[in-house]
């Protein structure tokens, strides 16, 4: 098992993944935004020049929905969202999240392995066909000026092992907790608390790649604050994180596109009591037009409206929900929930009452792997 799975490169990860697209580090945040709503995608590439040589990109980063909207309600942009939009996306990136890191096609997919578990947030390979060489995986992820890449994420690890899971066993059948892969410290928000207490917790999701669970007074799991329902949604979400709580913002997430009157009438008048004038101005008038332009029904905007949140148990809150899972399920269970629902973590919560045990993290699952990979080499 260990010599076949040595043997296979990165380039088998990506076969069928799209170019990722990317913007200059000098465009702006509304540029983003725009980019990526009108493409669909659910995160951008940052390139910047490099210096030593100037034809060649430096992929700096990666930004998504949630990045702009945490952007937005900080202290100093709540009042101007407008101007906020207009600043470059060097303001955006996280000054503590590192480089991409980039592999090549031609690498191992035990050396990128590595590199994720590094602390890389995600890996850019180049896509070309020949000339290829192998950098350091250590290196800052760039290119040639006219290269494309691909993305490759935990969850193309996390396929990769499922899919050689026979390769795996007893460990496979193992339980979440006996593998020791319950992680205790969650980030979590109570759901009478401001949604705006929240955003320090996703920022942190984000860069993890987790989500932030709502619960109520007892510990009991209700909802979440996900990166997926943030990349469904645009910069008027900003107006609701600046005014609701973190119950009442998932109301809000669950009427995304038609909330009630009531609601949007709550949010603009403590908006008015806070003098937000310019988050109201984004509200109540069309101040941008390209991003107001993509409420549409169509069904590509359908596609990508956020999950509905339900409360971990049998009373519902939406039409799908939060994914979770027991401290006494198989890992190989937990594997087929996460990759069926695109998620890259599992709630984990007590079978008898419901309450919030801990999480299940993709970078886990995967130092697992790695652990049983190292152990059939020696």
């Amino acid at each position: 098992m260990a010599v076949s799975l040595r043997s296979h490169e990165v380039s088998d990860l990506c076969i069928g993944k799209p170019a990722l697209k990317s913007l200059p580090i000098s465009a702006t945040a509304g540029d983003a935004l725009l980019a990526l709503k009108k493409g669909g995608d659910t995160c951008l590439g940052v390139w910047a020049a490099d210096r030593s040589s100037p034809e060649r990109k430096l992929i700096a980063g990666k930004l998504c929905v949630g990045d702009i909207l945490c952007f937005l309600c900080v202290d100093e942009n709540l009042d101007s969202p407008a101007d906020a939009l207009k600043k470059p996306l060097s303001d955006l990136l996280p000054k503590d999240a590192g480089l991409v890191r980039r592999v090549e096609p031609d690498s191992s997919v035990l050396e990128a392995l590595d590199v994720i578990l590094d602390g890389a947030p995600c890996l850019v390979v180049p896509i070309r066909s020949g000339g290829r060489r192998k950098l350091h995986h250590h290196s800052a992820a760039g290119g040639g000026g006219g290269a494309e890449f691909c993305w490759l994420t935990q969850e193309d690890f996390v396929r990769y092992f499922f899919n050689s899971i026979a390769h795996f066993a007893p460990i496979a059948a193992h339980s979440v907790s006996s593998l020791g892969l319950v992680r205790p410290n969650v980030l979590a928000i109570q759901y009478d608390d401001a949604a705006l207490n929240a955003l320090p917790l996703i920022r942190r999701a984000l860069a993890d790649q987790t989500s932030v669970a709502v619960i109520t007074d007892d510990g009991k799991l209700v909802g979440e604050i996900s990166p997926s329902i943030l990349a469904a949604s645009d910069e008027t979400l900003s107006a609701a994180f600046a005014t609701l709580s973190a119950s009442d913002l998932m109301d809000y997430v669950d009427h995304y596109g038609s909330p009630p009157e009531a609601t949007m009438g709550v949010i603009k008048a403590r908006l008015k009591e806070k003098g937000l004038k310019g988050m109201l101005e984004l509200l109540e008038s069309e101040l941008y037009p390209p991003f107001s332009s993509l409420s549409s029904s169509s069904d590509e905007e359908s596609s990508r409206r956020p999950r509905r949140l339900r409360s971990a148990g049998s009373y519902a809150r939406g039409s799908e929900e939060v994914i979770v899972c027991h401290p006494e399920s198989s890992l190989a269970a937990v594997m087929v929930q996460a990759l069926a629902h695109r998620v890259k973590y599992v709630w984990v919560v007590d079978e008898e009452d419901y309450g919030l045990v801990g999480i299940v993290t993709f970078a886990d699952v995967l130092k697992v792997f790695r652990d049983q990979l190292k152990q059939s080499l020696l």
